[in-house]
């Protein structure tokens, strides 16, 4: 599963002359840890089988990760990159992760992210994804900032079961996280001026980090702390968010519930999504509705019903212009999530990748 700032001219989201309907897409979880021949293998599954958009990360190894953005470009996806902070080069030899206790991993703290380092990882890794010829669709810089499992500004409690903070206000490490928050801004604006320096991605959309939708309830039985991310969110704007995104990322996990619960739960993850003219839309940068089957061929009824509710929710936030993409999680590399079942595309991941239709598109239609 981040002072404030010089403003910059507000740019159009990505290609927005070329693009008329929202993005749908999916992830691909760890690109780089596969051999040029497997990631041949998926890639050309998700192409063939109509996959035209896709979130894919800059993570190490490196070098893997930008082969594995070379063979989706050539067959036509297009790349929103995650820029995954975790990446231990972006910190200080000295900085230490913070501990997981064995329940998850360690991982660094934000507000110990060396920007200096940072700028020079990321525009090393651009220029060399600029020289093959890749144009990036977006760059979302992190995931998960308000949760502990991605930040190590929060803490993972040595023993689950204790009440976790509901605010930022009962933060154990307020400080810190706060700091972690102003680190993370001027990533953002690292990571905005380093993409408008490239060639093939200079309108490339800049989306904030993905947050967790995570309950409190779910992180009091894990010892995980966690914000909501509409507070994340407001944090982040008075720090001047809004002058440096064209999008803000977050992430809807609604469970198998009744299609009204499910549509009601994913308005109100959703409900802090603005438009242009009033904050940012968002960006679902993962969503995902499990089904736990593992036998062939799949049994992706409920899980269709499930989707078919989510992707109605997502249409109608799309014509009101507060949601302009969408990724499911994923692909195939989590067995309850994953679309790609039994050697092909399952019911629901039929249902999940269907290119959106709004009103603006349909009013252009012959």
């Amino acid at each position: 599963m981040l002072l404030a700032l010089l403003g910059f001219a507000q740019a159009p989201l990505a290609h927005a002359a070329e693009v008329t309907a929202a993005r749908i897409g999916v992830n691909r979880l760890n690109l780089a840890w596969l051999s040029r021949s497997d990631q041949e293998r998926v890639l050309g599954e998700m192409a063939v089988n109509g996959i035209t958009h896709a979130r894919l990360s800059l993570s190490r190894p490196v070098d893997k990760s930008i082969e594995g953005l070379e063979i989706a470009s050539r067959l036509g996806i297009r790349i929103l990159l995650e820029v995954q902070l975790a990446n231990k080069s972006y910190y200080p030899e000295t900085a230490r992760p913070r501990s997981g206790f064995d329940r998850i991993w360690d991982v660094h703290r934000l507000s110990e992210l060396d920007l200096d380092l940072y700028r020079v990882g990321l525009r090393d890794a651009l220029r060399r994804i600029d020289a093959l010829g890749i144009r990036l669709e977006a760059v979302e810089p992190g995931n998960e900032i308000n949760f502990s499992a991605y930040n190590g500004d929060l803490l993972v409690y040595r023993r689950p079961g204790e009440r976790t903070p509901r605010s930022i206000a009962e933060l154990a490490e307020r400080a810190a996280f706060e700091q972690g928050l102003d680190k993370y801004l001027e990533a953002v604006k690292i990571t905005r001026e380093e993409v408008r320096r490239t060639v093939h991605s200079s309108d490339a959309a800049i989306v904030s980090a993905g947050l967790s939708d995570l309950s409190a309830d779910w992180a009091d039985g894990r010892g995980m702390e966690r914000l909501d991310p509409g507070e994340v969110v407001a944090l982040l704007r008075k720090r001047g968010l809004d002058s440096l995104v064209d999008a803000y990322g977050i992430h809807v996990y609604p469970g198998q519930k009744p299609a009204p619960a499910l549509s009601d739960g994913v308005r109100r993850v959703l409900d802090f999504c603005g438009t242009d003219n009033a904050g940012r839309p968002c960006w679902v940068t993962e969503w995902g509705i499990a089904n736990t089957a593992r036998h062939c061929p799949v049994d992706d009824h409920k899980r269709e019903d499930a989707v078919r509710a989510v992707r109605a929710v997502f249409h109608q936030l799309m014509d009101e212009g507060r949601l302009t993409a969408a990724y499911y999680y994923d692909w195939d590399t989590e067995q309850s999530y994953s679309l790609w079942r039994c050697g092909r595309l399952s019911p629901a991941g039929a249902l999940a990748v269907t290119p959106a239709v709004t009103e603006e598109t349909q009013a252009v239609s012959p």
